[in-house]
């Protein structure tokens, strides 16, 4: 009866040591596999729109601090116009990257007031 209790003894523990690693294992597959995750758990990516508007609101704000930057006399006029300039066609651009995605036609030619005017019956 010695040896049988001991042979219990030893193995004992490795069996309860290897229940102990399948039930963690079969919880990680379960919660990996089997967990969906809610639709707020993921961060909400930002759409060209909001990207677009971001840049736009940046620049503006470049142009704002230039224009300061200027007066206080930081910069000298010709450099002061040429980083003005370049911002004013980089905002450009953006306005124009904003009113493609979305839909505006404000950039398409408008009626001449004067022609207007002139069909109505």
């Amino acid at each position: 009866m010695m040896v049988t209790f001991a042979f219990a003894a030893i193995v004992l523990p490795d069996t309860v040591m290897v229940s102990a690693c399948l039930v963690l294992t079969l919880a990680a597959l379960i919660f990996v596999f089997w967990i969906e995750p809610d639709a707020g758990d993921s961060a909400p990516h930002r759409s060209q729109l909001d990207q677009l508007l971001e840049r736009r609101d940046s620049i503006y704000d470049n142009l704002r601090d230039l224009k300061f930057e200027n007066r206080a006399g930081k910069y000298a006029e010709q450099d002061y116009e040429q980083m003005r300039d370049a911002l004013e066609q980089e905002a450009a651009q953006v306005l124009l990257e904003i009113e493609n995605v979305t839909g505006n036609q404000a950039h398409l030619a408008r009626r001449d007031p004067a022609t207007a005017t002139s069909r109505r019956p």
